[in-house]
């Protein structure tokens, strides 16, 4: 047994250690230090898709390693992700490595010619580790049962440790050096993915308010300078000396709360840099890493930060299924996670059958659309495709989590699907690697409004004065957004608050950006100003960063390029239709839960409300300020009504084309190949077949090889799409 000296370990657990030995980046559980990244950036260009799955055979029920191995040769499967979830094989005992157990698959992989990606495997802690240490154990703020956050330092969840726990770092940073030490020179492993699924886990131990709490005294410089920023003369609040400071668990300052959720992202931001860098300095130069994000749009992980020291990012993706199905969920997820480097991705997890933590939901996909799915993820950027997981696992909480192969471990239907396009990628694959989207649209995402709203939501499903969740929020008004550019076939990218020039695009929408510094909205109206266009919801501009509302009149800085001002607003207890349909969405023709009473100053009235008291107040209105214009929803729009004021906004700029008005269940996504020709994918969602006229230049429909002439039928089937490279190489103009 190799245990850490009484001496050091009392040390480590007072968090007050930083020997570069124990903890080699210097990060401590008081503060949070900035580390530079130890080693350049690897590019990451596959010649052809890396296509495969996560594969556990350490949860299988008996040794089928071989034959698992000759299923995946048989359907064209060229990579897998092992080793991220078992850190209990990994260190059976405190100090004790074990490698055979994986070495055997490794070896075996290599054999085969399937490329491997091992994980660190940080994200699940052993019994011993808990049972020595379980102050490593989370204490989470407001424990809610199954699907929520960990039980309060409580063993038996993943996830449920404290990531800046000295202890948890010294354990997790030696484990990391060994296994990376041992697979530097194995040729098989071509990558790492630190972590998994990574976020701060609710975590409110005595360490993380202790470091908040220095974060602070940093940020702020006295106690005094925080409790004016914070208004915390409110009630009697506000703080003289720092051990005056609440625990976030009895906070009731939005300001607090909106600091706590930056504190969460650069814990996690931290945790993932300090991986890297350790990962960095014992791995190969050739083997790259990653971290598979749970999704995005997460109120606690700044992917964007993180990105920056990645090799690539990857996304893990799921979505739904059977008539749900139509490819806008995973152009969500993958649209936010290209914008990161503003390149390629890696997907590391996406449906191979059904999924959920329970059987109830159980939709297995209609025949075609996992061949779908898989090319949806190309068409977005993505260079690898890999599903969860490669089996159907016999017990315990992902039971129902279907794999490539189902229980009985034999292949069916999925395998079937998922060797059919394995087989294609083999033949077509290199066209569709380094895929590059340009996009002339962009949304501004704001996680700091995200969290501010959550904390003073505009709808509740409840009555007044209850907690209950709200109907809608800023992640349900962005997906609307999102979807109906989708909708439209127009490719959207992710820009941020840290963007620092916006002219890249023709068309910047702004969701209710609640939380803004000065210098961010002076950026917005300069873009305005300039000859950029945009559309921006209610609720913009309205707080500081440090959740004050602003001390003039609405919408603040704003006020110049909106061409408005307004100082009421109000609930709407019922949906409100607006005055002559405007848009023409006939039933659609419909706004709810918020209204500001806009008064315009320059802004042209597009649409007034139906109704006595609030139809002398503008909906909607659009202002020419400078060269461009700003388009302003003072209102939440019922889904088809903003797609409706999208398709304006686009038509106004030259921006709807003939992918513009194709039929409803079919999709087109474009970018340039590694060839430099223009690939378009056409995607049907829909169980019956459908046929549209083919409007671009001549080219190649790759997965029949047959042409595709300029204005001939284009047919394609249930749940099927084509992929058609043109003939003649790109122009440089963005479509």
């Amino acid at each position: 047994m190799n245990r850490i000296p009484i001496f050091i370990l009392c040390t480590l657990i007072a968090g007050m250690i930083t020997s570069p030995v124990l903890y080699p980046q210097g990060i401590h559980s008081h503060a949070i230090v900035a580390t530079q990244n130890t080693a350049p950036k690897l590019i990451v260009h596959p010649k052809a898709p890396l296509y495969g799955a996560a594969y556990y055979p350490e949860y299988m029920p008996y040794d089928r390693v071989d034959k698992d191995i000759a299923l995946m040769k048989a359907a064209g499967i060229n990579v897998v992700r092992m080793g991220e979830s078992t850190w209990s094989l990994w260190e059976p005992e405190d100090g004790d490595f074990e490698y055979a157990w994986m070495d055997r698959v490794v070896d075996a992989m290599g054999k085969a010619g399937i490329k491997v990606i091992l994980g660190t495997p940080t994200y699940s802690i052993p019994a011993w580790m808990a049972h020595e240490h379980p102050e490593i154990l989370a204490q989470t703020l407001n424990p809610a049962p199954f699907g929520g956050p960990p039980i309060a330092g409580v063993y038996g969840m993943r996830q449920n440790m404290d990531i800046g726990s000295p202890a948890y770092r010294y354990y997790a940073g030696r484990l990391i050096r060994h296994i990376v030490a041992h697979y530097k020179n194995n040729l098989t492993v071509i990558g790492w993915q630190i972590d998994n699924e990574t976020g701060s886990y609710n975590a409110d131990n005595r360490d993380d308010f202790i470091g908040f709490q220095h974060y602070l005294e940093k940020k702020f410089g006295t106690p005094d300078a925080l409790s004016k920023a914070w208004f915390l003369n409110y009630w009697g609040q506000n703080i003289h000396t720092w051990e005056d400071l609440p625990t976030r668990d009895g906070a009731q300052s939005t300001g607090y709360k909106l600091e706590w959720t930056r504190w969460n992202q650069l814990r996690v931001t931290d945790f993932l840099r300090w991986q890297a860098n350790l990962v960095r300095r014992y791995a190969s130069p050739r083997q790259f890493v990653t971290t598979d994000f749970a999704g995005m749009l997460k109120p606690d992980v700044n992917a964007e930060a993180i990105a920056d020291f990645l090799d690539i990012p990857a996304v893990n993706v799921y979505h739904r299924t059977q008539n749900r199905f139509d490819g806008s969920g995973q152009s969500l997820q993958e649209d936010f996670t290209r914008s990161l480097q503003h390149s390629n991705f890696l997907v590391t997890e996406t449906n191979a059958d059904t999924t959920g933590w329970s059987s109830a939901f159980e939709f297995p996909p209609y025949d075609g659309q996992l061949r779908e799915d898989v090319y949806a993820h190309l068409a977005n950027g993505a260079d690898m495709v890999e599903f969860w997981p490669w089996a159907s696992i016999p017990a315990n909480q992902e039971t129902y989590w279907g794999g490539i192969l189902p229980h009985d471990l034999e292949p069916g239907r999925i395998y079937a699907e998922v060797s059919r396009t394995g087989h294609e990628l083999e033949r077509i694959g290199p066209h569709l690697t380094g895929l590059k989207v340009h996009n002339q649209v962009a949304i501004l995402w704001s996680r700091d409004s995200m969290n501010a709203i959550s904390f003073m939501p505009f709808t509740s499903s409840g009555p007044q004065w209850s907690s209950d969740p709200p109907t809608a929020d800023y992640t349900t008004l962005v997906k609307q957004i999102h979807k109906s550019l989708y909708d439209l076939n127009v490719g959207t990218d992710f820009v941020f608050a840290s963007t620092r020039n916006f002219s890249a695009y023709k068309l910047l929408i702004v969701p209710a950006l609640y939380i803004s510094s000065d210098a961010l909205l002076q950026r917005i109206s300069d873009y305005v100003k300039n000859g950029g266009h945009v559309v921006m919801t209610f609720k913009s501009g309205f707080a500081n960063e440090n959740s004050a509302v602003r001390w003039v009149r609405a919408p603040g800085p704003l006020r110049g390029a909106a061409g408005f001002s307004y100082q009421e607003f109000s609930s709407l207890d019922h949906p409100l239709a607006l005055k002559g349909d405007p848009f023409h969405v006939g039933a659609g023709n419909k706004v709810k839960y918020w209204a500001e009473f806009l008064v315009p100053e320059h802004a042209r009235a597009l649409a007034y409300y139906d109704q006595p008291f609030f139809g002398r107040w503008p909906a909607i209105t659009e202002n020419h300020f400078g060269s461009g214009t700003l388009l302003y929803e003072g209102t939440y729009l019922s889904d088809a009504l903003q797609t409706a004021v999208l398709r304006y906004a686009l038509d106004q700029i030259g921006l709807i084309g003939p992918d513009q008005n194709l039929p409803s269940k079919v999709h087109v996504q474009t970018g340039v190949n590694r060839f430099g020709r223009r690939v378009y994918y056409y995607f049907n969602y829909s169980s019956a077949g459908v046929s549209i006229a083919y409007r671009h230049a001549n080219g190649t429909n790759l997965l029949g090889g047959s042409p595709v002439i300029h204005g001939s039928k284009l047919t394609l089937g249930p749940w099927n799409l084509a992929i058609i490279e043109e003939n003649k190489p790109a122009d440089s103009a963005r479509r």
